[in-house]
């Protein structure tokens, strides 16, 4: 395991637990350099072997090539990660399901315990936010789940981007989730949204599901200058963009291979943290693997639009532009 930079601030909310950076990313900071923070349950939870290596450094590997510098968070035996070596990746890629995953309620006893886990896009953002980065990268926005009526089973993503200012671009809500639920409750939440190049909002697998976006930005430009206008109001949710898959399927093809993976489930008996994964796995397997492949190609899709707006946002927050 390499070692890192210690930074001099610890996390906001766990006061006891000092973050490490990467030398390439401790130095950005100071430089006042683009950074895009790269959430880690992608490779620990949501891609399988070897597919969630090879994503984890295509997507770094995209936001250097737009001119930022990546920082993939984690926590390493209980240590709090912010920009990972390859070695780390390797180690979080052959973990996956004993790897621990980690939202924000979950860093307090991981770091106690010397766990080892991927950072959800909660955990992610309160980290990256915590220590100056502002734009997150991910794949798709957990959300309202389809049985949420009965089980109540709703994403602690949603609730932790009322609370953190950040960009976090994403390919919209996961398609086997509740999206327009999804939505209005980050709408109650007062969690701006907004489409790239767009009218609807995406859904993970669909270039569109028929959602209106409340808002639609055209250019990288666009994205900053939103966020800086909200961060001068002291606006403090996050600002989340939907950029649609470039590869996708079609609407009716995705809704029949999803109501059989739901069936699948509900036979076998599938519930509550466990539902996501196995439709994922599902609908990969009933699609012939191209869900798998929507799903890899828009997660380094979203973070080379990341680093654009990284690019952007680092420019306006010179001093003397704002």
């Amino acid at each position: 395991m390499s070692g890192g930079m210690r930074h001099p601030t610890p996390t906001r909310r766990d006061g006891a637990v000092t973050v490490t950076l990467s030398d390439e990313v401790a130095k950005a900071l100071e430089n006042g350099l683009p950074v895009v923070a790269l959430e880690s349950t992608l490779i620990t939870h949501g891609l399988p072997r070897p597919h969630n290596l090879e994503v984890a450094r295509a997507a770094e590997q995209i936001v250097r090539a737009g001119g930022a510098v990546p920082a993939t968070i984690a926590v390493i035996e209980g240590e709090v990660r912010l920009g990972l070596s390859d070695e780390q990746l390797e180690l979080l890629a052959q973990l996956t399901d004993s790897a621990t995953k980690l939202s924000v309620r979950d860093l307090g006893p991981a770091t106690t315990r010397k766990q080892t886990g991927g950072t959800t896009i909660a955990a992610t953002a309160r980290i990256a936010h915590d220590n100056g980065i502002h734009v997150l990268a991910t794949g798709g926005l957990g959300g309202v789940h389809l049985d949420a009526r009965d089980t109540w089973d709703v994403s602690a993503d949603l609730v932790a981007l009322r609370d953190i200012p950040i960009v976090v671009i994403c390919s919209g809500v996961k398609s086997i989730l509740d999206v327009e639920s999804t939505f209005e409750y980050l709408e109650t939440l007062s969690v701006t949204v907004a489409s790239y190049q767009s009218d609807s909002i995406p859904g993970f697998y669909v270039k569109a599901t028929g959602v209106p976006a409340p808002w639609r930005f055209d250019s990288p430009e666009e994205i900053a200058a939103a966020y800086l206008s909200a961060m001068g109001l002291g606006l403090s949710s996050a600002l989340v963009v939907a950029n649609p898959p470039e590869r996708a399927l079609e609407a009716e093809e995705h809704d029949a291979i999803l109501q059989d993976a739901l069936k699948a489930a509900s036979a076998k008996g599938i519930k509550g943290k466990e539902v996501t994964p196995f439709l994922l796995a599902e609908m990969s397997a009933r699609s012939d693997g191209r869900t798998l492949s929507v799903n890899v190609d828009l997660v380094v899709r979203n973070a080379g639009l990341a680093a654009r707006v990284a690019g952007a946002l680092e420019i306006g927050l010179r001093p003397g532009r704002r």
